[in-house]
């Protein structure tokens, strides 16, 4: 009865492809796992957004928003595109690249570590101890934390996408707890930020463990993905700045009372955004299998489909915000009118996924001068707006700049990948 309903499905799952155009059973089987681990993570991360917004003062809140996005920048020298790097030479069977590129990332962290130290003497020399021992805490985990979390990489280039969804689940599920039960047992900010990274790296470490213990990689290595990784690490460092400049520039000119305001008006619509997240990770390693001009046909049949169905999930998100906020997070109702401008982003944001994606797939036959207008000038845009805006409007200004982002790099992406196109077919 079962073997017969499962053939049933899958009948119908081949029957729908003439219409979706889409390998339905491998994103029914991959997507199913992905939406599942995005299921559990916007959940327990709903919950944490609930303790922190009633067990701790928005003051408290703010520095430790202000906190974790300094840490991001600080980590740069990880070498975040390392990870994209390995999922694309995975994909193409080059297992080997795994470990030289961990240890890499690694390596390279352990600058960030130093940062954070020099930035904590920064700090106690202007008699700031709070600032000063919360980057003492976080240089001694910097190095390592996402560093560990690369085990990821290769079971995604592997497809294995049931066993990342469970590693991912379980991790999301024990530190989110861990980081619960200290809000509600303290409301102090050093051991809030001690649980974070703490539970973080040493979840990220075990999983690294096993993964290397039952999925241990060939020796095949791609001798360009170290190159690439850092390449796209180096164009990406404007986009990881930009990402968190926005909280920082607040703290700066606002206050943290206002970062705490801004965090939680974006945090629903990021993680909405975020639950699209299986997209790229989906698509991956099938468009890296395929030509530039089978990758542009699949990009003209999903990207109007992307955006209709961002844009009826931004819609649906404004007219329920309000119920939200009134329910869950009383303390942040000052929230619900920011979080509803920023909505729209989702239906922007979904279709870029894809777009983004496909260079990707391909980046190894990008030329690297192209990557690097592609990547860089959008965040240059983002960055010269953030300052201008926030500046003369506050939060507004944010979100405005935010859209000005998604924008540009559209339509950068676009004008670009025509032209890579077109070079593609004139050497065919």
């Amino acid at each position: 009865m079962i073997k017969e309903l499962k053939q049933k499905i899958y009948n119908l799952l081949r029957w729908s492809e003439k219409y979706t155009k889409t390998d339905m059973v491998y994103l029914t089987k991959g997507g199913s796992w992905l939406t599942l681990g995005n299921i559990v993570s916007s959940a327990s991360s709903f919950l944490l957004a609930i303790a922190f917004a009633n067990l701790l003062p928005k003051e408290t809140y703010g520095i430790y928003k202000y906190i974790l996005s300094i840490a991001g920048i600080l980590a740069i020298p990880t070498l975040s595109g390392m990870g994209t790097a390995i999922t694309q030479a995975v994909a193409r069977g080059y297992e080997g690249s795994f470990l030289p590129a961990l240890k890499t990332k690694i390596r390279w962290g352990l600058l960030g570590g130093l940062a954070s130290l020099a930035l904590a003497g920064y700090y106690y020399f202007n008699d700031n101890t709070t600032l000063t021992i919360s980057f003492l805490i976080t240089a001694v985990f910097l190095p390592f934390m996402d560093s560990f979390g690369t085990y990821n990489a290769l079971l995604q280039g592997r497809k294995l996408f049931g066993i990342s969804t469970k590693y991912g689940i379980i991790s999301q599920i024990i530190a989110i707890a861990i980081l619960i039960a200290t809000l509600f047992f303290t409301k102090n900010l050093f051991l809030i930020i001690l649980a974070y990274f703490a539970s973080w790296t040493i979840l990220r470490f075990i999983f690294l463990k096993i993964t290397l213990k039952n999925f241990p990689p060939n020796l095949n290595q791609d001798p360009q993905t170290l190159s690439y990784g850092k390449h796209l690490s180096l164009i990406g460092i404007l986009g990881t700045i930009a990402a968190y400049l926005d909280r920082i520039l607040i703290f700066h000119y606002l206050g943290a009372t206002e970062v705490a305001i801004y965090s939680f008006a974006i945090a629903i619509p990021e993680q909405l955004k975020g639950s699209f997240k299986n997209i790229p990770a989906l698509a991956l390693p099938k468009l890296a299998q395929r030509s530039f001009k089978e990758i542009n046909s699949v990009l003209c049949q999903r990207l109007l489909k992307l955006f209709i169905i961002g844009g009826l999930i931004a819609g649906i998100y404004i007219l329920v915000a309000p119920y939200i906020f009134k329910i869950f997070f009383p303390k942040y109702l000052d929230s619900i009118f920011f979080s509803q401008i920023f909505a729209f982003t989702i239906a922007i944001r979904m279709p870029f996924a894809l777009f983004s994606t496909a260079g990707q797939a391909k980046l190894t036959q990008i030329p690297k001068k192209m990557l690097y207008w592609t990547n860089v000038l959008p965040q240059l845009i983002l960055v010269g707006s953030l300052f201008l805006l926030t500046k003369l409007y506050g939060i507004p200004g944010v979100i405005v700049a935010k859209y000005i982002f998604l924008i540009s790099t559209f339509i950068i992406g676009f004008i670009f990948w025509k032209k890579l196109l077109k070079i593609y077919l004139w050497q065919k």
